[in-house]
């Protein structure tokens, strides 16, 4: 054993003590965060508008700050974004972290000396979770992939900018510095595909060990590898142990996965944001991922069929249940104040509190009521493929309100297939199927003959990929949305598909 590997295991031992200190006493750890945040920020100006001096419960909190997305926060980061001091936050921020809304355009998130080691030490203390479980340190030796976006920054009267992954990058510890790839001068690369092929080069001859990134751009990175060397992943990097993602759920590209490594990988999930590194699995065998309590951040939840309610309540984690889809606040000491993230959540378990991402609070479909989320399309495209024996590369759905053949509506998915099966109907069917059994409103639509059973539309090879191109948001931190309530997406595939 290395000096590296027997340092890392020490380490990783006293991180998950220091966890389960704070992870024991959740309730605790929640008002201690509470109490610095509105502390600390009460000479700020949202901290004077709002009152801050005042506010000593929760309860106090919910009736001076309101529940605002950024569109609803702009007017304060467009101040910070400007050069003004003590708006937010005490003092400026350090970065500001650039990120794409779909109604706001670009959006500033600000990242301060307090919050950004948080990000840091999350992604961290996963690897240290997974080491102090497995014992396996090995790994810590052999080479480090990371597909990110640019390290590269500009500034912003100030301030420094950059895309969330970058700014990271930044951020390395040094006794990691030797093992980390790409080379500064490929992650700087704008284009995606000039950068992924870059990456093959760099890493084909090299003892890669740990592989990261958004599983979509990671399948591309394989598949290139594979395209070029005719090995399974699993063979050409023999010591391969770890992949670590986020962003997007990994079971419908699982399958597909495991055919291009070509043996079972250990896995550990992530979820950070540009607004905070909010969990990620400490549990190789248990369900969800542990929500980070003493990180800056204090959470509020509201259930998401109250959420457009003017009665909505908001909950700390004291209230919230097992298996209850939620809308996720965050107040963080990078100045968010009950800010809307736009994920929905559902908790796996309270002791300790763990969670897994449920979907997009504006991804959704209720075109008529039936307010179909994204936990439960991933599922059934998961049973769907697992029961016909066939592998998704990448999905998304849409409504059809005015089918051309007057038939009745239905639900459109658009599907990229690594494997097709042999009966697009049958395999239409079982999505089918497993969508009624989950969402008691499709049900219902479909059973009264509102709706009729969905509709599979077979996308061609790398047609995602050429839509997201289209778009400017091939690779990086980009991620397909796997619904929408209108067909701004669907109806640019289908010109692709009759093309």
């Amino acid at each position: 054993m290395s000096i590296k590997s027997l340092g890392a295991k020490i380490f990783a031992k006293h991180i998950r003590k220091k966890i389960n200190k704070w992870a024991k006493n959740p309730i605790k750890t929640q008002e201690k965060v509470f109490n610095e945040l509105i502390l600390n920020a009460g000479k700020t100006a949202f901290g004077k508008d709002h009152g801050f001096h005042t506010i000593k419960t929760h309860q106090d909190f919910v009736k001076k700050v309101p529940i605002r997305d950024y569109e609803e926060l702009r007017s304060y980061v467009d101040r910070v974004v400007k050069g003004e001091s003590d708006v937010l936050w005490p003092g400026k921020p350090i970065y500001f972290a650039k990120t794409s809304g779909t109604t706001s355009g670009v959006k500033y998130i600000p990242l301060t000396s307090d919050s950004m080691p948080t990000h840091i030490q999350a992604a961290r203390n996963a690897i240290l979770c997974y080491i102090a479980e497995s014992g396996k340190t090995a790994f810590v030796d052999g080479k480090m992939i990371f597909l990110q976006g640019s390290p590269e920054l500009v500034e912003k009267n100030g301030i420094n900018l950059g895309r969330l992954s970058g700014i990271v990058a930044h951020y390395v510890p040094k006794y990691l510095q030797k093992n980390r790839l790409p080379s500064w001068e490929t992650n700087c690369i704008d284009d995606w595909e000039t950068k992924v092929d870059a990456i093959v080069e760099e890493t084909v001859d090299e003892n890669m060990t740990i592989i990261s990134g958004i599983p979509p751009w990671v399948q591309m990175y394989f598949e290139k590898l594979k395209q070029k060397t005719g090995k399974p992943i699993g063979e050409l990097f023999k010591n391969f142990e770890l992949f670590i993602y986020g962003g997007v759920n990994y079971e419908p590209y699982k399958a597909t996965f495991e055919k291009l490594i070509g043996r079972k990988v250990a896995s550990i999930e992530l979820y950070p944001a540009s607004e905070g590194f909010f969990a990620f699995q400490d549990k190789q065998h248990e369900k969800g991922m542990l929500l980070q309590l003493n990180s800056g951040m204090f959470y509020e939840f509201v259930k998401t069929d109250e959420f457009f309610e003017e009665t909505r309540k908001r909950l700390t984690i004291k209230d919230v249940e097992v298996g209850v889809n939620y809308v996720m606040l965050i107040s963080s000491n990078a100045g968010l104040w009950a800010y809307n993230i736009g994920d929905t959540v559902m908790f796996t378990s309270t002791s300790p509190y763990r969670l897994v991402v449920s979907g997009r609070i504006k991804h959704f479909i209720s075109a008529f009521g039936e307010h179909v989320i994204g936990k439960e399309v991933e599922q059934s495209i998961k049973e769907a493929a697992e029961t016909t024996g066939t592998m998704i590369k990448e999905f998304t759905v849409a409504p059809q309100i005015n089918p051309d053949d007057s038939e009745l509506p239905y639900h459109e998915w658009f599907v990229e297939f690594q494997e097709t099966p042999g009966d697009i109907e049958e395999f239409a069917l079982q999505i089918d199927n497993s969508l009624r059994k989950q969402n008691t409103y499709y049900d219902d639509l479909i059973v009264g003959n509102v709706l009729t059973t969905l509709k599979v539309r077979t996308v061609p090879k790398d047609g995602f990929n050429d839509y997201m191109k289209s778009i400017g948001k091939l690779g990086g931190q980009n991620k397909l949305p796997r619904l929408s309530n209108d067909r701004k997406i669907a109806d640019s595939l289908t010109i692709s598909i009759v093309k």
